[in-house]
């Protein structure tokens, strides 16, 4: 067992202390790796042999000091890889680290019960596809044949699922810092229903990004969205853009791809946060011509709408959806 998997039950200015977190992880590891906007993993093979201890041992000394020097209690998950250690995390308690053994019968035992989902990186595609053929836990998916599993989900996909099922975690820690970013939040003054009120705050985030992007002189490579639930668990969701932009439309419009794709219902959402990540400067940025009018357009009108703004503050240009 040599993984840990900690989100940290973090502030509303969360940028300002996740760096000194992950360094306190950095304490007993040089292996760790950021998971913005509130978690890391943590590799602790050379720790347990440093420090003597174990795994959830370790862990509860983290817990501990994580409490003490800046008042944030975390979650903690641990497993013999990064995969196992992320899907423990989620039966993690405050206060008891979720620890799944090293040997295969555990492993197996762990996941068997579990739906496909629960994976690491298989979406609901994959998993209704698989449901329909009565593969709808991990424990039958590693008892069906590889070959049928392929058939099914295609060559690769097919081949990592049947591996994944059967405990076999080639994932590994890659240690890293947390990338410059900017992020914006929307909490709503009570638990929020209406799909309607959460487009409206996203559209809202991300012309606040993109206004903001655009002021400093930078673009972003990734959009991450974060939802907050009503009982304090998060989704989050990554998106590599598909050309580093500054661009309210386009940050718009993966905001929105990220929200329909995990098909909520009647989900009671507390906040919704928008990051922009891997920043970089706009003039070393290339952008792909068009010969689409609007697109042009578009782009002009926002640039005249930063310049009123400027001068006439946040709320003197704005979609009509948002004025109403």
């Amino acid at each position: 067992m040599t993984v840990l998997c900690v989100r940290f039950q973090l502030p509303p200015v969360h940028e300002a202390a996740l760096p000194g977190l992950l360094g306190l992880l950095e304490e007993f590891t040089p292996v760790v790796e950021a998971l913005p906007p509130d978690g890391a993993l943590a590799d602790l093979r050379g720790a347990e042999r440093y420090f003597g201890r174990g795994a959830v041992e370790l862990a509860s000394v983290i817990r501990v000091r994580s409490l003490a020097r800046y008042g944030v209690d975390c979650l903690i998950g641990a497993g013999p890889g990064p995969m196992l250690a992320r899907m423990a995390l989620r039966d993690a308690r405050f206060g008891r680290t979720r620890a799944v053994p090293g040997d295969p019968a555990a492993v197996a035992e762990f996941l068997a019960e579990r739906p496909v989902v629960a994976l690491p990186g298989v979406g609901t595609a994959t998993a209704r596809t698989l449901a329909e053929y009565g593969l709808d836990t991990l424990g039958r998916v590693a008892a069906a044949p590889l070959s049928t599993l392929q058939r099914l989900v295609g060559a690769k996909t097919g081949r990592e699922l049947h591996e994944k099922a059967n405990g076999v975690d080639r994932g590994r820690v890659v240690p890293n810092a947390v990338s410059r970013s900017l992020a914006t939040e929307r909490p709503f003054d009570r638990d929020e229903l209406d799909p309607d009120r959460h487009r409206r705050a996203l559209l809202s985030a991300a012309g606040e990004l993109g206004a903001r992007l655009r002021a400093v002189g930078t673009v972003c490579r990734t959009l991450t969205l974060t939802v907050r639930y009503a009982d304090r668990s998060a989704t989050v969701r990554s998106r590599t853009l598909a050309e580093p932009t500054a661009h309210s439309a386009a940050l718009t419009g993966a905001a929105y791809g990220m929200y329909e794709a995990l098909g909520l219902q009647r989900a009671r959402v507390r906040a919704l946060v928008l990051r922009a990540e891997g920043l970089t400067s706009a003039e070393q940025a290339s952008h792909q011509l068009t010969f689409d009018p609007v697109d042009e357009k578009v782009r002009r009108i926002e640039e005249v709408a930063d310049r009123a703004r400027a001068r006439f503050g946040p709320r003197a240009v704005m979609p009509g959806t948002l004025a109403a």
